[in-house]
């Protein structure tokens, strides 16, 4: 198994002192830029297996990083911010990123988070190759990751993906938002459930389909695709 690849973007030197800590000790490889405009080119350069990116950044801020890297890569991204507004993390979310975190925040749970996402890229890697979903309007080959709407194959982002392939493979049944953080995200999340609710939105919007995903209120998500 080869090493993960962490790549820290952040211009706190504390940040990048105590992660480079928790991150040796884990045995990760990574590497760290104090800009966006260094970040990028170092997301573009190094291929990390994860992205921790802070929004509030010299040179290029973190939404704009984010932007330009989701023009031609699904990498695992990790936002932090500093302030904790609901639309300062929901803007991160719409842009594209995975998962955030608000500072301050425990490098613990960060580390929690990237084991998470790292496992669950391992379960993806070593997946079955063969086995496609076939429903009325959609269709999606697990092997190949991708997704087709009335043969017209859909972009999505890895978790988008995820996503949606666990609510297909549960056709019919209610998933509650705890229950997709668990399944999908892979850990037990005791943050704003909003970030569900954001990449349905997105899945919803690049199926064209808004009946496929219907919204149990109260309670969460169920596809229904006969």
């Amino acid at each position: 198994m080869t090493t993960a690849k962490i790549l820290i973007i952040d211009d706190e030197p504390s940040i990048h002192t105590v992660l480079s800590a928790y991150l040796n000790a884990e045995g990760y490889d990574f590497r760290s830029a104090n800009d966006g405009r260094a970040g990028l080119a170092l997301a573009l350069s190094y291929q990390p297996d994860i992205i921790v990116l802070d929004v509030m950044l010299p040179e290029m801020d973190g939404l704009e990083v984010l932007a330009n890297l989701r023009r031609g890569s699904s990498v695992y991204v990790i936002m932090l911010t500093a302030r904790s507004e609901e639309t300062d993390k929901i803007v991160g979310l719409s842009v594209g990123a995975d998962d955030y975190l608000t500072k301050p925040f425990s490098p613990r749970e960060l580390i929690a988070r990237i084991k998470a996402a790292l496992r669950r890229l391992q379960n993806t890697t070593s997946a079955d190759q063969g086995n496609i979903l076939n429903f009325k309007n959609v269709r999606i080959d697990t092997g190949a990751r991708r997704v087709w709407v009335s043969e017209k194959n859909i972009d999505l982002t890895s978790i988008e993906f995820d996503l949606l392939l666990t609510l297909a493979q549960h056709q019919g049944m209610v998933l509650t938002r705890e229950q997709l953080l668990e399944k999908v995200w892979g850990y037990n999340y005791f943050g704003d459930s909003r970030v569900v609710d954001v990449h349905i939105g997105h899945i919803r919007q690049k199926l064209g389909l808004d009946s496929v995903i219907e919204t149990v209120r109260g309670v969460g998500y169920r596809f229904e695709d006969k």
